[in-house]
């Protein structure tokens, strides 16, 4: 059987041509948590940046860090423009205010492959379109940044309408200090695609499970507070991870004692492990197809009720955040 695998292409600091961004100006469109890190990356590391942002509290916030803020259709102009807006926000803003002013041979660049893969905006023909995705929330992008440390990224030259789109994007990736870690080369398509994959199957199957253990260990008379602890709280959890990260997924398992490694292994064994991965490729064509794209940006389109209902949910009282309070004024 011919293996499928892939090589990563992955660029590091010693890819990065010099001058990559040739003294182009850089607008940071949107000034959220991760539009914030990434203007005050570039502008650490040297390039002119300014804001494209409406007049919210994010434009004040802006100022306040010393940036010009300009409309949308202004930072739009300038020679390299970095989107950085949600993603279901994206196609009106892109073809009401940022497509109609990109310049011939400018580069647009987004952080998200989300709206490129499932064709939710149309670039002009003549500018460089660039993926640069990283994969690291905004706050940790510039903590990371800020202690001389990267962090890892997708990218990709999704159209090089000047020459010059991998020197550009490489030229943002090292001034972002994502090549500090390394940029690894993959299509919109491709990040977008891993990006909903994962969230819908391993965080939606982690969440449940968390959820699920909480309530039946309570139903059993096991405290919430040490229910909490136990999965979470105490910190140990992040540890696990950690340890997956640096010694690998299986190897990481040799750490816990052997009533944790056989406990884990049968009961592990006696999950229908089928009927969840029938689940995943469910989830998965219905990613690829393009359908739950098409499902989120009506729910935008809708004024995002499902949404609703759900931040209602999240922030209201329940039992499991009831112990996390109680457990956190204990710890104090």
């Amino acid at each position: 059987m011919t293996s499928r695998t892939k090589t990563l292409k992955v660029y590091r600091a010693a890819d990065a041509p010099a001058g990559g961004l040739a003294g182009e100006a850089v607008a940071v469109v949107g000034y959220g948590n991760l539009g914030r890190s990434a203007a005050l990356n570039l502008r650490d590391s040297g390039a002119k940046v300014r804001v494209g942002n409406r007049e919210d509290e994010y434009a004040t916030v802006a100022r306040a860090d010393g940036f010009e803020v300009v409309p949308l259709a202004e930072a739009a102009s300038d020679p390299i423009v970095f989107v950085l807006l949600p993603d279901e926000v994206i196609p009106p803003v892109f073809a009401a205010e940022i497509a109609p002013a990109l310049q011939p041979g400018a580069a647009v660049a987004f952080a998200s492959g989300y709206c490129l893969a499932f064709k939710l905006i149309e670039a002009p023909a003549v500018v460089d379109v660039l993926l640069l995705a990283p994969r690291m929330a905004g706050t940790q992008s510039r903590t990371r940044y800020l202690a001389g440390e990267g962090f890892w990224a997708f990218v990709n030259v999704e159209a090089d309408r000047s020459g010059r789109g991998l020197t550009r994007l490489l030229g943002l990736a090292e001034a972002l200090g994502v090549l500090r870690a390394g940029a690894v080369e993959m299509t919109a398509v491709g990040e977008a695609t891993l990006d909903l994959f994962v969230e819908q199957t391993v965080g939606a199957l982690l969440g449940t499970a968390i959820l699920l253990a909480f309530d039946v260990g309570a139903e059993a008379g096991i405290p919430a507070e040490a229910l909490a602890m136990e999965m979470y709280m105490s910190g140990e959890m992040e540890g696990v991870f950690r340890a997956f990260r640096e010694g690998g997924f299986l190897r990481a398992s040799e750490e816990h004692g052997p009533t944790a490694l056989f406990g884990g292994i049968t009961r592990t064994l006696e999950m229908d492990r089928e009927a969840i991965a029938t689940s995943f490729r469910t989830i998965l064509a219905d990613i690829a197809s393009g359908a739950f794209a098409r499902r989120f940006q009506q729910e935008a389109a809708n004024g995002y009720p499902m949404l609703t209902v759900a931040r209602e949910m999240t922030r209201g009282e329940s039992p499991i955040t009831s112990a996390e309070e109680r457990l956190r004024r204990l710890m104090r």
